[in-house]
C-alpha cells in the first residue's frame, strides 16, 4: 500500500536556524515512520496536491493553506507563536486561514484562550518535544552561567534580559546572549552592552547542536520574550535538568504551569535581574526551580509528540475518507 503524502508548510528554511524550522523538520521526521513527507515554504493550486498539508504559523503560510484548503482534503494549521497572540486577532489572511483549517495545532494549553469559541472542537494541543541530554554541571567555583538564546528581534525582547545583565548584583555572574541579531539596533545594544558590562557576552549565531550544549553547561535560561507560542529553547532547557526564568505571558504559563516560581512581569528587566540574583545565591530556591521544571519534563518526550502527531494526521485523513 502506497504511504500518502504529507506537504509541510514552514515559513522558514533551515538557513533560518529558528524555531519554526525545526518544528517542521522534527515533525517530518516522525510523520516518515507511516507517511511520504515533504517541507515547502508555499504550495500553489496549480500543483498536485498531496493528501493533506501542515502549515506552520497562520499568517505566513496563509496562501498557501488557503490554496490547499480549495481542494477539500484535510488542511492542519499548527499556531506556532506570533499568529496566535497577534495575527489572529488583527490580520485578515491570517483570520482565514485559522477559518479554513480543518484541525487547529497549539503548542501548549494556555493559547486556548485566544482562539473564537466556534474553533475549539478543531483545536489539539501538542507539546514539543526534545531529546533529553544529561545535565553537564558547571565546574565548582565557576561563574553563575544565564544564557539566552534566540535571534535578536523585538518579540524575543533581548534588550530586557541585557539591561538585566547590567542590574545583578550577585558575585560572578556570566551572562551569554546567543543568535543572530535580526535588527540594526538590537545588533548595536549588544555590542554596547558587552562594551560597557563585563559579565556579558553576545556570542552571535551558533549551530543550534553548539547552541544546545551551551546550555546544558548552563545554570539558568532565561526567556524574556513579549508573547510565545510554545519555546522550542524552554524545552531543550528542561530537557537537559537546566531551570527556567521567564516572562509570565500565555506561552510560558501553558509550558511551565501556573504555580511556576521563576516567572517575571513583562520587559521588568530589574525583576528578572532579582530572579537571577536571588537564583545564584539561595540554593533552596534554585533547586526548587530545577524540580519544578524537572515534573514538567515528561511532557517534552519525543515519543509524546511523535504520537499525538501521528494520531492528529491519521484521524484527519479518515475523517477525510469516511466523512
Amino acid at each position: 500500500m502506497n504511504k500518502a503524502n504529507i506537504l509541510i508548510i514552514s515559513p522558514a528554511t533551515v538557513q533560518a536556524n529558528n524555531g519554526n524550522w525545526r518544528t517542521a523538520q522534527r515533525w517530518a521526521g516522525f510523520l516518515s515512520e507511516r507517511y511520504h513527507v515533504d517541507i515547502a515554504i508555499n504550495w500553489l493550486a496549480a500543483s498536485t496536491p498531496p493528501d493533506a498539508m501542515i502549515a506552520l504559523h497562520a499568517r505566513r503560510s496563509a496562501s498557501a493553506l488557503l490554496a490547499f484548503a480549495t481542494t477539500g482534503r484535510p488542511a492542519i494549521l499548527a499556531l506556532t507563536g506570533t499568529d496566535l497572540y497577534h495575527d489572529i486577532h488583527s490580520d485578515t489572511l491570517a483570520q482565514r486561514a485559522l477559518h479554513a483549517a480543518a484541525r487547529l495545532v497549539l503548542l501548549q494549553p494556555a493559547g486556548l484562550a485566544e482562539l473564537p469559541r466556534a474553533l475549539l472542537p478543531r483545536a489539539h494541543v501538542i507539546y514539543q518535544s526534545a531529546p533529553a541530554l544529561p545535565r553537564a554541571m558547571p565546574a565548582v567555583g565557576s561563574p553563575f552561567s544565564v544564557v539566552m538564546i534566540g535571534h535578536l528581534r523585538q518579540e524575543k525582547d533581548p534588550l530586557t534580559f541585557m539591561r538585566a545583565a547590567a542590574l545583578a548584583s550577585a558575585p560572578a555572574l556570566r551572562f551569554l546572549q546567543i543568535g543572530r541579531a535580526l535588527q540594526p539596533e538590537l545588533e548595536a545594544a549588544a555590542q554596547d552592552t558587552a562594551q560597557r558590562c563585563p559579565a556579558y557576552a553576545w556570542l552571535g549565531e551558533l549551530p543550534h547542536d553548539d547552541a544546545r550544549e551551551q546550555l546544558r553547561r548552563s545554570h539558568l535560561l532565561a526567556l524574556p520574550s513579549l508573547m510565545e507560542g510554545g519555546a522550542n529553547v524552554l524545552i531543550e532547557a528542561v530537557t537537559s535538568g537546566v531551570p527556567v526564568v521567564a516572562s509570565d505571558v500565555s506561552g510560558n504559563r501553558g509550558m511551565l504551569g501556573e504555580d511556576y516560581a521563576g516567572y517575571f512581569p513583562v520587559g521588568d528587566a530589574a525583576s528578572l535581574a532579582a530572579l537571577i540574583d536571588r537564583a545564584a545565591g539561595d540554593t533552596d530556591f534554585y533547586r526548587l526551580l530545577c524540580e519544578q521544571c524537572a515534573a514538567r519534563a515528561p511532557l517534552f518526550a519525543p515519543e509524546h509528540e511523535q504520537a499525538s502527531l501521528l494520531a492528529l494526521v491519521d484521524n484527519a485523513l479518515l475523517s477525510h475518507r469516511n466523512p
